[in-house]
């Protein structure tokens, strides 16, 4: 019978239910939205920053991050094994239950979200805008910006936690199980979103500026990744297991090996070339080289967040605390 529950092969074999990709894409999609709204929120709250002159340099970047959560969400939905039943999570709120606080943040992270996308249009797009309530919105809401900027950078922030205390509060899987998890998702999802920033933008300025900052991100997210492992490591026999799949290479755990040693390639190498950028000359203009070194780095950041998630799933099912890993 414990074999029948627990199960002991790559994917928790024999198995009731298992996450794969749609949950996966679903928790990067959230932490990179989580990202998007914290960072472009930044972008207009930094010091030294001439709002009438700079606000449209990353206007489109709140229109987009509800749609990508969107998506992240109907990933989620086609997951739900009852989708009729999904209406029971807005009829009660269990404070004890992450998925219940999840549930509502994703709710109530909406609000906020389409009022900053219409008032970072900015006036010259507003202009050409057909007269109608969302124009009459937009020119209302622009006073407002910083404000309503403040709001969803700390709604950007709870949702990339969010994702990370999602698998965190698993005590069957103790890859998940782990205080840092959520700090990993955190600032894996700050970095992605500063990443896609880094690919909209269009003026020189905002592009370093971000560039500078992801750097600081990047490497914060290596020394977190590695805290991570270092806490499973240092802990118990059952959290030890669990990051084998990261240092066997197995044929079973061959896939997770290399996903390690990719990101310790692709985040290192996004360092080194965003490095290169932010120390060039760009007086006048970031040059066509310069462009292209940034959003390559910008690209691999994304891949990397991506990758992580992707892992963290898959290799997570693979823990247990029965000793039957194999």
């Amino acid at each position: 019978m414990e074999l029948t529950i627990t199960g002991a092969n790559a994917i928790t074999f024999p198995h009731l239910r298992i996450w794969d990709w749609r949950v996966a894409s679903y928790l990067f999609l959230g932490g990179l939205t989580g990202g998007l709204m914290s960072m472009s929120a930044i972008t207009n709250l930094r010091a030294g920053k001439a709002i009438p002159h700079e606000r449209h340099c990353c206007w489109p970047i709140p229109i987009v991050s509800p749609l990508l959560l969107s998506l992240g969400m109907f990933f989620l939905f086609l997951d739900l094994e009852l989708k009729q039943h999904m209406y029971w999570f807005y009829l009660t709120f269990q404070p004890t239950s992450p998925m219940s606080w999840g549930a509502w943040i994703l709710v109530l992270i909406y609000p906020p979200m389409i009022l900053y996308s219409l008032a970072a249009i900015p006036p010259p797009i507003a202009e050409k805008m057909a007269p109608g309530l969302l124009k009459s919105l937009s020119e209302k809401l622009r006073a407002h910006l910083l404000g309503i900027a403040r709001v969803n950078f700390v709604g950007g922030i709870l949702l990339s936690i969010y994702t990370g205390i999602l698998l965190s509060t698993f005590l069957a899987r103790p890859l998940w199980n782990s205080a840092i998890l959520p700090v990993v998702f955190l600032v894996s999802g700050m970095s992605t979103g500063t990443a896609l920033l880094i690919i909209m933008a269009r003026q020189t300025e905002v592009k370093l500026f971000l560039t500078k900052v992801d750097i600081w991100l990047i490497f914060t997210e290596i020394m977190v990744l590695l805290l991570f492992f270092y806490g499973h490591y240092a802990s118990d026999a059952a959290n030890q297991a669990a990051i084998m799949p990261f240092m066997n290479v197995s044929h079973q755990y061959f896939p997770y090996f290399v996903s390690v040693v990719f990101l310790g390639i692709i985040l290192p190498l996004a360092i080194a070339m965003k490095f290169m950028e932010v120390t060039a000359d760009h007086s006048k203009s970031i040059t066509p080289t310069g462009k292209f070194l940034m959003n390559t780095s910008a690209v691999l950041v994304l891949v990397g967040g991506l990758v992580v998630r992707f892992v963290m799933v898959y290799a997570g099912q693979l823990s247990s605390f029965t000793g039957l890993l194999k």
